[in-house]
């Protein structure tokens, strides 16, 4: 067996009979104003004979499963060594060992990241990156990748790309053929260097010569609409959303705003520290956030009795994850915000990014969390209050930010219900 595979196995073996010990992660899980409640130490036993001698425990049937295991992927691999006929990548191997690891876990939010992935993960957390400044997801017609947004300011703005707009190669490349992960790695690149793209803009396609740089995402965008209304998007729970929105709220209070209406639709939700701090700063005291770590730990994150006294209200939908919809649940909870839309999705568990000696990591599920009054948002959700459904082709355009303010319905029961 080759040194990958055996390094593999032993990062399986260590999963399923050591439990996780984390260190530097991408998500930060240190507590904001926490409280310890409880820990729980698992009870050790020790076998020993009448005459006080230890003896040597009988394997655990979980033992012998990583056992059986380490043995049988040694007869793949000899098996592989001995008859197949192709060239063996043997990176392309280990990644797909390890995928399979956490992917038998059979939990959507764990996954393996290839080591060539793993700083644009942690890019993303840190909601700044190098590149042209745009988001991209699969167009419907296989044409390409299509533009969802554009950072202002940023070098795509500057090239008159636009939201819309489609993505068809790279450097000559076709993107459909790279897939969109090799796309993003294409286009991210050194600072001052230039990527080409083919870009298709309604029927007309042309090669725009694009010169990285940083790009900051901007993920608090706030606006002041009719009757004095504060419009708060929140586009992420990743590094200083905290901060940015806290400061839109500071702006909406001192310049007298009517109310408030936070979006968190699609919105996938980031990091809990970020959460809490916005909570804090929203709620009177009280707890925010409950959780329980894989060894039993529980903790819960408070609040301070400071608060903002505005009516607000919050827009979600089914793609409102994690942070997101646990924002609006907490808010709704306090009886502080009325909640607008759909369903949320329905996550209950908190993630770390653990890194490996070779450069990838595993992103993976060690505790779970409830809301400030216990309860579990796992595969239920968050309820609003006003339930406002939506034609697919509204919501394509609301995902795309195409739809006018005075044509969103969902945004219109919001702004009424700061008055009930």
């Amino acid at each position: 067996m080759n040194k990958s595979t055996k390094v593999l196995l032993i990062v399986f073996l260590v999963l399923l009979t050591a439990g996780v010990t984390y260190v530097v992660t991408s998500i930060s899980l240190a507590a904001h104003k926490t409280t310890q409640t409880a820990s729980y130490t698992p009870q050790q036993t020790q076998a020993q004979s009448q005459s006080g001698q230890e003896q040597q425990s009988t394997p655990t049937e979980q033992q012998q499963t990583v056992e059986d295991t380490m043995d049988k992927l040694e007869e793949i691999r000899a098996i592989i060594d001995r008859y197949y006929i192709g060239e063996v990548d043997e990176k392309a191997m280990s990644d797909a060992l390890a995928a399979g690891m956490i992917n038998g876990l059979q939990d959507e939010w764990s996954l393996y990241i290839p080591a060539e992935d793993y700083m644009s993960y942690v890019e993303n957390t840190n909601n700044a990156y190098v590149g042209i400044g745009v988001t991209i997801t699969l167009d419907e017609q296989d044409r390409g990748f299509v533009i969802t947004d554009v950072t202002p300011e940023s070098p795509a703005y500057n090239a008159g790309l636009e939201n819309g707009d489609v993505i068809t190669r790279v450097f000559g490349e076709s993107v459909i053929e790279l897939g969109i992960e090799e796309t993003k790695n294409r286009v991210r690149g050194e600072e001052g260097t230039d990527v080409t793209r083919t870009v298709l803009h309604g029927e007309t396609e042309r090669e725009v010569v694009i010169t990285r740089a940083t790009i900051k995402v901007v993920s608090v965008i706030s606006e002041t609409l009719s009757d004095g209304v504060v419009y708060i998007k929140i586009k992420n729970f990743e590094r200083n959303t905290a901060r940015d929105a806290i400061n839109a709220v500071k702006a909406a209070v001192r310049d007298k705003a009517s109310g408030i209406v936070f979006d968190v639709r699609f919105n996938p939700g980031g990091l809990k520290d970020e959460l809490v701090e916005l909570l804090d700063y929203l709620l009177p005291e009280g707890a925010l956030f409950r959780s329980v770590e894989y060894d039993g730990t529980e903790s819960v994150d408070y609040s301070d009795a400071s608060c903002v006294e505005l009516p607000m209200a919050v827009l979600v939908n089914e793609e409102s994850y994690s942070a997101a919809e646990f924002f609006a649940a907490a808010l709704q909870e306090y009886g502080a915000a009325k909640i607008v839309g759909t369903q949320t999705y329905g996550k209950g568990y908190f993630q770390v990014m653990l890194p490996l000696s070779d450069g990838s990591a595993i992103n993976l599920s060690i505790g779970k969390y409830t809301t400030p009054q216990g309860k579990s948002l796992v595969g239920v959700g968050v309820t609003p209050d006003y339930v406002v459904e939506v034609s697919t082709e509204t919501y394509a355009d609301i995902y795309y930010s195409r739809l006018a303010h005075e044509d969103d319905e969902q945004l219109k029961t919001a702004i009424s219900a700061l008055k009930d």
